[in-house]
């Protein structure tokens, strides 16, 4: 019979993941390793070139002290007789020659320790008949010395060719260690680009896919089943996806029921309030006392303001709705800036404002109508909080792979405390310009509601305490531009 279970071949996308780091982790760090080990080598090699040049450069210097003392000394018992003298000698000359021995095996020619040792006979034979008159001996001894100078200046001078020489080895090996190095280093970096370039392909197809289903779910196209194919995680990844395409349809339509909800049964039973609040204003019930028509007046003034909170929740999440539906046109910024300036004429002019557009022509795609709006209330905020003959600002640029606008205003500004949280929905500042018509707070959270759609960011410019006033931008990074 044939076994039930089998295992499976097909690794998930964490395990295919972790096979690829850990194939290139063990290629690099092969190559680190043996790199390690060459340049350890190479050091090994230039630490005992070094050790023994030095030695040689010593002993040279030593043998050449040994030379000094010898001289000074058999010179001074030719003329004193002093036995110490030449005690002294003999002690310098052996040390000489055993120095002379332990170069010669590294780096003198024989011909020059031969030379050496027939010279330090010579001498030695004058020292030791030293005690039979001669008065020849001091100019031999000294001919025979200046001798012995030539042959230790030769000695050092070999003891340097000796050591350029190994110099010039061991920089011969290390040039071919480096060199060999970075073949291997190369070898490995192309191998491991190779491995890296055909894992990132292998696995970058799932990835794709579950990228263009999570686009299809930022653009709201939610009645497209999502199905993800590839290894096992990744398609149980699919399904959560498909799982939370469920999700927010199912949101979607429980907030375009609340919508309908808030609308009839809030806005009508209010409506009824506000009548019936008329009616005792108008005194259709009869008379009112002063303290009566007081709190009538507030009864109104409070239905009025729930009345408009209730509208600008209803704006709000209309404005929400509709930024998940874009619908990108190419646009001409600059014709849509001076429409909306030509739409709010009659509020600027009769405050006597002066509206200044500034930049180049710009194409860009967005959705106009959306984009508008958000304009328009920057625009209205920027009216509002203007003194009178103030200039307001409207500044586009082309950035690098950006739009920007820019409106500026000579008002009041922004408190400090109020940056943080000047685009919450609802959130009025502290500084209110005088109106009989306060702010709602929710226009600046539908600007960053629809340039977030957008791809976009809004920012309020730090205060520039020689330019009073607020200056808020709006860049586009994502757009299209000519």
């Amino acid at each position: 019979m044939r076994p039930s279970w089998r295992p499976s071949l097909r690794l998930s996308f964490r395990q295919s993941l972790v096979v690829a780091f850990l194939a290139i982790a063990a290629l690099m760090g092969a190559v680190s390793l043996r790199g390690l080990q060459t340049l350890e080598q190479l050091l090994a090699q230039s630490r005992a070139g070094a050790a023994r040049a030095l030695r040689l450069s010593a002993d040279a210097q030593h043998l050449r002290e040994q030379l000094v003392t010898m001289q000074r000394a058999a010179r001074q018992y030719v003329v004193l007789g002093d036995p110490l003298l030449r005690q002294t000698y003999r002690g310098a000359a052996a040390d000489a020659a055993a120095q002379l021995q332990a170069l010669g095996a590294d780096s003198l020619p024989p011909a020059l320790v031969a030379a050496w040792h027939d010279q330090q006979a010579l001498i030695d034979r004058e020292v030791e008949a030293a005690a039979v008159p001669d008065l020849l001996r001091d100019r031999r001894l000294e001919l025979a010395f200046r001798e012995l100078d030539s042959l230790q200046a030769g000695v050092a001078e070999a003891v340097n060719r000796a050591t350029e020489r190994r110099n010039e080895a061991l920089q011969a090996e290390l040039e071919a260690g480096r060199l060999a190095l970075g073949r291997q280093v190369l070898a490995a970096c192309g191998a491991a680009l190779v491995m890296a370039l055909g894992f990132g392909i292998w696995l970058a197809r799932p990835l794709a896919r579950v990228e263009a289903a999570i686009v299809d779910l930022g653009e709201n196209r939610l009645e497209q089943r999502v199905e993800i194919r590839g290894p096992s995680d990744v398609r149980r990844l699919g399904r959560r996806l498909d799982w939370l395409r469920q999700r927010l349809a199912t949101l979607d339509a429980d907030r375009a029921r609340v919508l309908r909800h808030v609308s009839h049964e809030l806005k009508t039973p209010l409506a009824a309030l506000r009548e019936g609040v008329g009616l005792l204003e108008d005194g259709v019930t009869g008379p009112l006392g002063d303290d009566q028509r007081e709190v009538v007046r507030i009864l109104a003034q409070n239905s009025a303001t729930l009345q408009a909170r209730i509208e600008d929740l209803l704006r709000i999440n209309a404005a929400a709705f509709d930024a998940q539906r874009l619908v990108r046109r190419a646009t001409e910024l600059g014709a849509l800036v001076e429409t909306l300036v030509a739409e709010q004429q009659l509020q600027w002019r009769a405050r006597g404002l002066r509206i200044a557009v500034a930049g180049a022509p710009l194409v860009a795609e967005v959705d106009a109508a959306l984009l508008g709006r958000a304009l328009a209330n920057l625009l209205s905020n920027a009216i509002r909080f203007s003194p009178p003959g103030a200039t307001i600002e409207l500044r586009l640029s082309r950035q690098p792979q950006a739009v920007r606008i820019e409106v500026a205003d000579q008002g009041p500004g922004v408190a400090e405390a109020d940056r943080q949280r000047l685009f919450e929905p609802f959130y009025r500042g502290e500084r209110q310009p005088d109106s009989p018509l306060p702010g709602t707070g929710i226009g600046l959270s539908i600007v960053a509601e629809t340039v977030a759609a957008h791809g976009g960011r809004i920012e309020l410019l730090p205060a520039d305490p020689q330019a009073p006033g607020a200056c808020f931008r709006i860049e586009l990074p994502h757009a299209s531009l000519d």
